[in-house]
């Protein structure tokens, strides 16, 4: 029984984990897969929050001379004695997480770079006394360190050159060759080209790995990670000592994110068994290799809620934890075929794609195809094989990532209607004027020209909720009415209230997805609701005084709107 044991929320240090005690799924196999499979230059992809920081600080505890050999007790890599008395505690490491580089100008994402280089060499400030560097080697180091008011004061060639020279007066103090290990290598070159500087940083990062990581006689092997494989003439040219491991490998495909056993390990350790199906449906999905993955972060994040409130629901963790506008970006560029493409995989089929593993940030917006590849790099698609002709049946992962891409949608859906506020006031106006026909008129175009939910496996409480979401958008243009969703009212909850107060009209839309295609039968469902519920109740609390009550049914892109007495 270990459900006393703290669960490691947002804690990315092996270390920190290891010493105070939190929860740890050992996947120290990695140590052992890369000194098996050695490779000068290693990286590894992997979308955002599987576990990619944790495991290079992992990397780092294991290698770094002077490490407490403890930490290991226990744990798979312990149990190969030749592999750790021969390996562990044995090269000086340089460690570098790239993933808070960034800024609105180049400058400002520079000494991001600086400051990380900088604070790393000052952890070797044994160097600067060192009697096996000579003179100028020690003149070197103190330049990696220097500081003018407060600031590091390094130079654009001692920036570029940094790494080697750090792993050079490193090999020559301890005799051995250099680990460097690069986490998030590609965030400050997402970050660039967010912000209009990328040609600036593409020089930057490609000069100092080629000084790192290609003529650097100093250095015993690299490993590297990110989210995307940026092309290898962008920043990687002329690295012939290189691998790229990404999610389509089976080498190391459960080293990253947690498999099916390990998260039947965590829930039965906490108690927590009788969640699996719910934990399986929200975050599993990815398949890396050969190996179907969960998303670590979701399930760490979910097992605490539930420790800590047994009635806890699953949670959008992982798309709430940083940016999706890489989805936003794909739903702007969609025309009618990729929006087509969108209702299927929300539906829950599958879409064939050509997966393009290299690219460059500035040819994501290229054509939408770019886009495609970087949806399954980042994790917000996944694959279920391949086609003949080679190509990934793509698929979203999950219900998380299904919610995510619903959201967004009705974000972009709420943007470009609100351009359009002579119409929205048309729209709105109609509501209060009892105008039936004008509704459907407007909410079908609507309808039309978003991307719905396709009926394949789609659950109806789901399709009702995505266009009970849309018709909210579209009222919320009235800045001026009450508009309440899924409000307690008389014996029920309705689905949306609304309170006009220049006339004290309040209006009952009840909105019903008509499974059959029989609109007429659930427009009087939803009127009958209406009346057995009493949801007219909180709108005569509220002091309305004028009623209107609509029974309103979608199918695909149609609707039907009936008034009731």
């Amino acid at each position: 029984m270990v459900n006393t044991i703290k669960l490691p929320v947002g804690i990315d240090s092996f270390e920190k984990i290891r010493k105070y005690d939190f929860y740890y799924l050992d996947k120290t196999k990695l140590i052992e897969q890369i000194l098996k499979n050695w490779s000068e230059v290693s990286l590894f992809t992997r979308p955002r929050r599987f576990g990619k920081t944790l495991n290079m600080s992992m990397l780092r505890a294991f290698f770094e001379i002077g490490t407490d050999s403890s930490l290991f007790d226990g744990l798979y890599i312990s149990q190969n004695k030749e592999l750790c008395q021969e390996h562990m505690g044995k090269y000086p490491v340089i460690f570098l997480s790239l993933k808070s580089v960034e800024g609105l100008k180049f400058a400002d994402a520079r000494y991001r770079i600086i400051e990380l280089i900088g604070r790393e060499a000052q952890r070797f400030e044994f160097l600067a006394e060192s009697d096996r560097l000579s003179n100028n080697e020690k003149a070197q180091y103190k330049a990696l360190i220097a500081l003018d008011n407060g600031k590091y004061s390094m130079d654009d060639d001692i920036l570029v050159s940094g790494l080697q020279m750090l792993s050079h007066l490193l090999y020559k103090h301890y005799g051995k060759k250099t680990v460097i290990l690069i986490d998030e290598y590609d965030v400050p070159l997402d970050k660039a080209f967010q912000n209009g500087y990328y040609k600036e940083m593409v020089s930057l990062i490609r000069g100092i790995f080629g000084m790192a990581l290609k003529t650097n006689d100093y250095l015993q092997f690299a490993v590297l990670t990110g989210c995307l494989r940026i092309s290898k003439e962008s920043i990687f040219t002329g690295l012939n000592n290189f691998e790229v491991l990404s999610i389509l490998d089976a080498q190391y495909d459960e080293a990253f994110g947690f498999t099916d056993g390990e998260v039947k390990q965590i829930l039965k350790d906490y108690n927590l068994s009788d969640h699996y199906s719910e934990v399986k449906e929200w975050y599993d999905g990815y398949h890396f290799g050969n190996t179907d993955i969960y998303c670590p972060w979701d399930v760490v994040r979910y097992c605490k809620s539930l420790c800590a409130d047994p009635t806890a629901l699953p949670e959008d963790f992982w798309s709430n934890s940083s940016g999706n506008a890489i989805v936003r970006r794909f739903i702007d560029r969609a025309d009618v075929q990729t929006k087509n493409e969108i209702e299927r995989l929300i539906a829950g089929e599958s879409v064939e794609r050509e997966i393009s593993q290299e690219l460059t940030y500035d040819e994501l917006d290229k054509n939408i195809e770019n886009l495609w590849s970087v949806l399954f790099t980042t994790g917000y698609l996944t694959h279920q094989g391949r086609t003949e002709d080679d190509k990934y049946r793509l698929v979203i992962p999950n219900k998380e990532i299904r919610n995510l891409f619903i959201k967004k949608i009705r974000e972009w859906f709420s943007d470009t209607s609100r351009r359009d506020g002579k119409t929205l006031e048309e729209f709105c106006n109609a509501f209060v004027n009892k105008d039936t026909l004008k509704i459907e008129q407007l909410f079908g175009d609507y309808l039309w020209n978003t991307i719905s939910i396709r009926d394949t496996a789609t659950a109806k409480v789901r399709k009702e909720n995505f266009y009970h979401g849309i018709l909210i958008g579209l009222l919320g243009y009235k800045a001026s009415w009450l508009i309440k969703s899924n409000a307690e009212s008389g014996t029920g909850y309705s689905d949306i209230l609304v309170e006009v107060p220049d006339n004290r009209t309040g209006i009952v839309i009840e909105l019903k997805y008509a499974e059959d295609g029989d609109m007429d039968a659930a427009c009087s469902k939803a009127l009958e609701q209406i009346e057995e519920k009493e949801y007219v109740a909180k709108l005569k609390q509220d002091g309305m005084r004028n009623f209107i009550k609509y029974g309103i049914a979608c199918f695909k892109k149609d609707c039907k709107v009936v008034i009731g007495e």
